[in-house]
């Protein structure tokens, strides 16, 4: 029983990293290019980048292409030597950490003119607790919170797989024989 417990967590954790990740495509409808003067400085200030988001870049791969680079060839436009050469037309990165991804056209001119984009994963960082007054750190203590262990397992989830996933853990809780009710 404790194997289908860790088992449906498991599963339930994946589709919820899974259904939160987003799809993002470089320049929207646009796409990769220099043609309208596309500002993907701020093409990527509107974006809320997060660890599993995919990043597509579409572009016809006669004209440009994607590398990725360091800071420093970011600012000088520098394509040298890249950490990262694509050519297809239609690229697509997972991105898995935190920081600066760094890319631009690697076609003369192309960065100068703009085609370069910084894509920011930010870690999110919780509120920190707030300090005590001196006057409240006298009052009485506050009795502790019940152990993790105590009370029932309790897992947010977020996204639209949370009901299918949510049916499938009950339907293979009904279908061994296990009753989900406590005495």
């Amino acid at each position: 029983m404790a194997f289908i417990e860790k088992a449906v967590v498991f599963l339930m954790m994946t589709a919820f990293q899974v259904s939160n990740s987003a799809v993002h495509k470089v320049g929207d409808s646009a796409g990769w290019t220099i043609i309208g003067n596309i500002d993907y400085k701020k093409w990527a200030a509107t974006k809320n980048f997060q660890v599993g988001d995919t990043i597509i870049f579409e572009y016809n791969a006669k004209f440009h292409n994607v590398m990725r680079v360091t800071h420093g060839m970011y600012k000088s436009c520098n394509a040298s030597s890249p950490l990262t050469r694509m050519s297809t037309g239609n690229d697509t990165i997972k991105i898995t950490n935190y920081g600066h991804h760094l890319f631009l056209c690697g076609v003369p001119g192309h960065c100068q003119a703009g085609q370069k984009v910084d894509i920011n994963v930010v870690k999110k960082v919780s509120a920190e607790a707030p300090t005590p007054s001196p006057i409240s750190a006298m009052a009485s203590p506050v009795p502790p919170a019940p152990s993790p262990n105590n009370g029932a397992p309790f897992i947010v989830v977020k996204g639209a797989l949370i009901m299918p996933l949510l049916a499938l853990a009950l339907s293979s809780y009904a279908s061994l024989g296990i009753s989900l009710l406590v005495n």
